[in-house]
C-alpha cells in the first residue's frame, strides 16, 4: 500500500488519464453504413458519416447509432375483415431502409415499432376494401396498396419502406372447408368439361374421317366410271373401225365382182349367162309364189310364160355348152 500510494497521489498520472480519456472521447470511428447522430449540449448538431470524426469532449455526444442498411421486419399474424365480412389472419414481412438518421432519431421515438404498426393498419385497410376471392387472387395489389400508404407516412421519419410482402393468408376453418368443396366442384366441372370436349373432338374427328372416306369412295367410283366410259368408248371406236374396215373390204369385193360381171357381160357368152341367171331366178320366184300361196294371180298365160322361160333357159344352156 505504501508503494502504490505515491502513484495514486501523483498529479501527472491523473492528468495523463484525463488526457487519454478526453482524446478517446474526441475521436470517433464510424463504421460503413452507420449514421451517428450528434447532440451538442442536448441539441441536434450533425450526423457523422463513415470514417474518422472528431467531437468536442463533454460538450458533444452520440445520441443514436442508426443502421443505414436495408432491414427486414416481420409483421406478426393479425386479424382483418374483408369487404364481405370474412375474418382472415394475415402475416407479412416488410423491408425498410433508414435514409435520414437524424429524422429517424428526432421525429419518431421507435421507428421500427412505428413502421410495423403502420403496416398492420395499412394492411387492414387494404383487406377491408376487397372481397375474399380478391384477397387470394390479388396479393400484388394488396402489397402495392400497403407500400403506397406507408411510403407517404414514413417519409418524415427518415425511413423508406422498399417492399411489403404478404407471407400467408389464413381463412377460418369453415371457410377452408367451403373452399375445398368449391375446389372439388371446380375440378369435377373441369373434368366433365374436358371429357365432353374429348368426346366432341372424337366425334368431329370421326365425322371428318367418314366424310373423307365418302369423298374418297365417290372419287374412286367417279374415276372407275370415267375409266369404264373411256374403255367402252375405245371399244366402240375399235368396233366401229373394224366394221367400217369390213364394210369397206366388202364394198371393194362387191365392186370388183360387179366389175368382173360387167366385163363378162360385155361378151356374148356373158350376156347369155346373165339371161340364164335371170331365167332361173324367175322360175324360182314362180315356184315360191306357188308353194306359199293358195291363190295365184295370173295374166292367163302363166303356162306360156313358164314354157317360154324354160325354153329360153334350155336354149341358153345349150348355147353355153356349144360355146
Amino acid at each position: 500500500m505504501d508503494v502504490i500510494l505515491p502513484y495514486i497521489t501523483n498529479p501527472t498520472l491523473w492528468i495523463t488519464i484525463v488526457a487519454l480519456y478526453t482524446l478517446r472521447k474526441s475521436v470517433v470511428f464510424v463504421p460503413q453504413n452507420r449514421g451517428f447522430v450528434i447532440y451538442t449540449l442536448g441539441k441536434y448538431t450533425k450526423t457523422l458519416s463513415a470514417g474518422m470524426n472528431f467531437l468536442v469532449p463533454f460538450v458533444q455526444s452520440i445520441a443514436a447509432d442508426r443502421n443505414l442498411k436495408e432491414q427486414a421486419l416481420e409483421v406478426n399474424s393479425q386479424s382483418a375483415i374483408t369487404k364481405d365480412n370474412i375474418s382472415l389472419h394475415i402475416d407479412g414481412i416488410l423491408f425498410l431502409k433508414v435514409t435520414d438518421a437524424a429524422a429517424a432519431t428526432n421525429q419518431i421515438t421507435d421507428y421500427k415499432m412505428s413502421v410495423i404498426q403502420l403496416a398492420m393498419t395499412s394492411m387492414r385497410n387494404a383487406i377491408g376494401s376487397m372481397e375474399l376471392d380478391d384477397c387470394f387472387q390479388n396479393r400484388d395489389i394488396i402489397n402495392a396498396k400497403i407500400l403506397s400508404s406507408m411510403t407517404e407516412a414514413t417519409t418524415p421519419w427518415g425511413v423508406m419502406v422498399t417492399r411489403y410482402e404478404i407471407k400467408d393468408i389464413s381463412p377460418p376453418q369453415s371457410i377452408k372447408e367451403d373452399m375445398e368443396k368449391q375446389m372439388t366442384a371446380e375440378r369435377e366441372k373441369r373434368s366433365v368439361e374436358l371429357t365432353a370436349e374429348g368426346v366432341k373432338t372424337a366425334a368431329i374427328t370421326r365425322a371428318e374421317g367418314e366424310k373423307r372416306a365418302r369423298v374418297l369412295d365417290a372419287e374412286a367410283a367417279k374415276a372407275e366410271q370415267v375409266l369404264a366410259a373411256e374403255a367402252s368408248k375405245e371399244s366402240q371406236i375399235l368396233n366401229a373401225a373394224g366394221k367400217a374396215e369390213a364394210i369397206r373390204l366388202v364394198a371393194i369385193a362387191e365392186a370388183e365382182a360387179l366389175k368382173m360381171v360387167g366385163d363378162e357381160a360385155k361378151t356374148e357368152s356373158g350376156q347369155s349367162a346373165v339371161r340364164l341367171t335371170l331365167a332361173q331366178e324367175a322360175i324360182k320366184a314362180h315356184q315360191a309364189i306357188a308353194s306359199d300361196s293358195t291363190v295365184v294371180l295370173s295374166d292367163g298365160r302363166t303356162g306360156d310364160n313358164i314354157a317360154n322361160t324354160v325354153a329360153q333357159s334350155v336354149a341358153i344352156a345349150t348355147s353355153l355348152k356349144d360355146s
